[in-house]
Order: C-alpha cells, then sequence, then structure tokens
C-alpha cells in the first residue's frame, strides 16, 4: 500500500507566474495534462482519492475520479499557502521572494503556520488510508507537497527532494513513517505536446 501525492495540473496563471487566487481554473493544456494523468490511472482502483479544496487541485482530482470511479473528498488542509494581499501579482515583479519568506505577506500564512497545516494535512491522510485500507492518492500543491517529501520522508542516501515539480507529477511513499520515498515526480504520463514549460514556479 502506497500514499500517492500529485500536483494539479497546469493553469494559465501558473504559467504566467502570478500567485494564484483558490478559485483558479486548470488551463487548456492543464485540463490535457489531468486527463492523461487519470489515464494513468485508469484500471486501477485506488482505496481513496483526497484533494485540496482548491479549483485546480479538485478538477485535477476529477479527472483521476471519472477514470477511476473513486469519489473525491476535499480538504482546505491540503490547499496551497496562502499568499494573502501578493495573490493576483506577478511572482518576477515582486522585490522578494515570497516562497521562501518565513514571515508571510500581510492576510497570509508564515511559513510556520504553513508547515502545521501541512502536518496536519498529513495526519489525516494518514487515517485517511487507514480507515481505506489502500492505496491513497492524494492531490494537492507544489508547496505542500515539497514539504512533505522534504521534512516528513525518508530518502535514500544518494537522493533529496526536488526543487521543482512538474504539474501533475507523482509521487510515492510508503504509507507509514518514515515514509519512505518510492518514486518523485514523476510525469512520464505527459507527452512532450503537454508538458509543463519549465517556467512556473513552484507555489505560484
Amino acid at each position: 500500500m502506497s500514499i500517492v501525492l500529485i500536483r494539479h495540473g497546469e493553469t494559465d496563471l501558473n504559467a504566467a507566474r502570478v500567485l494564484q487566487w483558490p478559485d483558479t481554473p486548470l488551463g487548456e493544456r492543464g485540463l490535457a495534462q489531468a486527463r492523461a494523468l487519470g489515464a494513468r490511472f485508469a484500471g486501477s482502483r485506488p482505496a481513496a482519492l483526497l484533494s485540496s479544496d482548491m479549483t485546480r487541485a479538485r478538477q485535477t482530482a476529477e479527472a483521476i475520479s471519472l477514470a477511476t470511479g473513486v469519489p473525491v473528498r476535499e480538504s482546505p488542509l491540503l490547499a496551497e499557502r496562502n499568499f494573502g494581499v501578493l495573490r493576483g501579482r506577478r511572482f518576477d515583479e515582486l522585490d522578494h521572494d515570497p516562497i521562501r519568506d518565513e514571515r508571510g505577506p500581510p492576510e497570509g500564512e508564515s511559513m510556520a503556520q504553513f508547515r502545521e497545516r501541512v502536518a496536519h494535512a498529513l495526519d489525516w491522510v494518514r487515517a485517511a488510508r487507514r480507515e481505506a485500507g489502500g492505496d491513497v492518492l492524494v492531490v494537492s500543491h507544489g508547496l505542500v507537497i515539497r514539504v512533505l517529501l522534504a521534512e516528513h520522508c525518508a530518502w535514500p542516501d544518494s537522493a533529496s527532494p526536488p526543487e521543482a515539480l512538474s504539474n501533475t507529477s507523482v509521487s510515492v511513499l510508503d504509507p507509514e513513517p518514515p515514509h519512505a520515498v518510492r518514486l518523485s515526480n514523476c510525469a512520464r504520463h505527459l507527452d512532450a505536446g503537454i508538458a509543463d514549460s519549465g517556467r512556473g514556479v513552484v507555489g505560484v
């Protein structure tokens, strides 16, 4: 059994390097990525499918649900870090890197608050996996997955958490602590025509 972490598909704002609103939908390429992701899991029957309640993650999870027949369960615990008043701003126009800012912007989350929420999210995922008794797919966001991989997982000596995560990338963990990483940032389901450009900033 495994916990499978999945980043949402691409949005137009993601590709434009804009700090996004919660209701930002997938763009045309993101929808194609979500369909390819669904095809990757078609024929499998995960025990549970969990998702952030943000639109881009929910749409991605719905593509998996359509392919597998497993309903989506949502939680705000899996949402991306809240960038408060910076939402809607272009990352490249800011005079600092808000993603690495420990303090957090006004009306947003500090990194301490965000890390605490991600830890609670992992507790919720573990409980859902125990209840379901099988593989659990978790659709979330770049920074959430980065914190999980970097701070809550065990890596082989020769490996380390990725700095960037591709849209709809798949990472597979052992279901129990220390959550050994079996696969990381895998987007083999995306062909060259729909793979992301690599310009997007994980977390925006």
